[in-house]
């Protein structure tokens, strides 16, 4: 974990544009752990909903949108939140001729950090859809189950049986913790796949024992992804992370083997 991250700090608002507060977080020593090496079994992206980016025109009007980034699962560096969120602070009493510069201007700075082109959309408030989605499948939170796992257990994940089935299921039971200040991180999980049928009752034990485990969001999703590949054998696996905003921001890990843009569902809790 880089020293130097304004994540559990104090940290003064830039009131001037300050991409340099922009900081790295290799994905390298996470996915170490997992046993995945630069070749990954999986594609995808983050996907970051920024809800509180604001600039000013040229004559210095005041403007908002809502800022959709959308960063590739193989990019070396995660962004830190935190750095994030101070940097989008600091384009307040910045002067833009346009959103497209805007935009442009957060593609250019962000995407030397994440190492691979980020792609940035902004949109005016008034045009986000004020639809609330659902995740698509069958949700799991009434499975009748005796949970007392409260670290990764992957042991948890059993096969239901050997036939092959397509089904998509979820759970808004995720609860994980930043490894930076323990605070809890909600969300809701995702789980598509097709191969041999996986264990609802297992799966969503699996899922509950992410409760006292601390790593960053994108690190759930993939631990997820590789447990669930590794133990039950799908011939194609999906996991899509949404979790709920901090400070004005929701990250949602996406990573697949078959599946390679993530629909950008905003669900009740975001």
């Amino acid at each position: 974990m880089p020293a130097d991250i304004p994540l559990g700090k104090a940290s003064p608002s830039p009131d001037v544009y300050a991409p340099e507060v922009l900081c790295a977080v290799p994905r390298a020593s996470g996915r170490a752990a997992l046993g995945l090496d630069a070749a990954l079994p999986f594609a995808g992206e983050d996907v970051w909903n920024a809800w509180e980016v604001t600039w000013l025109e040229d004559g210095g009007r005041p403007r908002v949108a809502v800022a959709v980034l959308r960063v590739p699962a193989d990019s070396p560096n995660l962004i830190e939140s935190k750095s994030l969120k101070l940097y989008l602070g600091s384009l307040a009493m910045a002067r833009f001729g346009s959103a497209d510069a805007v935009a442009a201007r957060i593609a250019a700075d962000l995407t030397p950090v994440a190492g691979k082109p980020v792609v940035v959309e902004l949109s005016p408030v008034f045009s986000v859809p004020a639809r609330i989605d659902e995740l698509p499948g069958d949700n799991i939170d009434g499975e009748e189950v005796a949970c007392d796992r409260w670290e990764v257990d992957p042991s948890l994940l059993v096969r239901a049986d050997n036939e092959i089935v397509e089904e998509t299921l979820h759970s808004h039971l995720l609860r994980s913790n930043c490894p930076v200040t323990g605070q809890p991180d909600m969300g809701s999980v995702l789980v598509s796949y097709r191969g041999p049928r996986i264990e609802r009752a297992a799966l969503l034990r699996y899922i509950v024992s992410y409760r006292r485990h601390c790593a960053f969001h994108e690190s759930c999703i993939e631990r997820m992804w590789v447990d669930i590949k590794a133990r039950c054998a799908p011939q194609r696996l999906t996991v899509y992370g949404r979790y709920t905003r901090r400070g004005g921001i929701d990250i949602n890990p996406f990573r697949s083997d078959f599946e390679t843009r993530a629909p950008n569902l905003r669900l009740r809790r975001q």
